[in-house]
């Protein structure tokens, strides 16, 4: 059989896989490497505009380990901050998970946070908000091994 014909055939059997499976994916059940894509930051004066992820001190990737309930930089992004997840719920087809951040000590930069992720698709949107500033970003996940 051709390379060509290999890919087809590889491509063929993925499609193939009924959505169920692919879904089973994002549902809390295995560790997932997320990546965030864009990240806006909305204040009451000025409202919304896009930042950089380094601006808003967000990492490019990052893994959520549903069996130690946290969320961490991947070791490539040198950034030692694990978020702790304190709440995990599925509603209508999106799991939901839910915590809070000091922030720097000393500082009054404490955050609530969401996330909501597609169990059909590992799309994600990340909304954080804390006094008189809030952030919206959007993502994706995949399954790790």
């Amino acid at each position: 059989m051709s390379k060509l014909g290999k890919i087809v055939s590889v491509l063929l059997f993925v499609c193939l896989i009924p959505l169920p499976v692919l879904a089973g994916d994002f549902d809390g059940t295995k560790p997932l490497l997320g990546a965030t894509i864009k990240i806006f930051e909305c204040t009451e004066d000025q409202g919304c505009s896009e930042v950089t992820l380094e601006d808003a001190g967000v990492p490019r990737f990052f893994i959520i380990d549903f069996n130690e309930k946290v969320i961490r930089p991947t070791k490539e992004m040198g950034i030692d901050k694990v978020s702790r997840i304190e709440r995990m719920e599925h509603v209508d087809g999106k799991l939901i998970l839910q915590g809070a951040e000091d922030g720097v000590e000393g500082v009054r930069d404490g955050v609530g946070w969401t996330i909501a992720i597609s169990e059909e698709t590992g799309k994600l949107i990340l909304t954080a908000s804390g006094e008189g500033v809030a952030f919206v970003a959007y993502g994706a996940c995949t399954p790790q091994p």
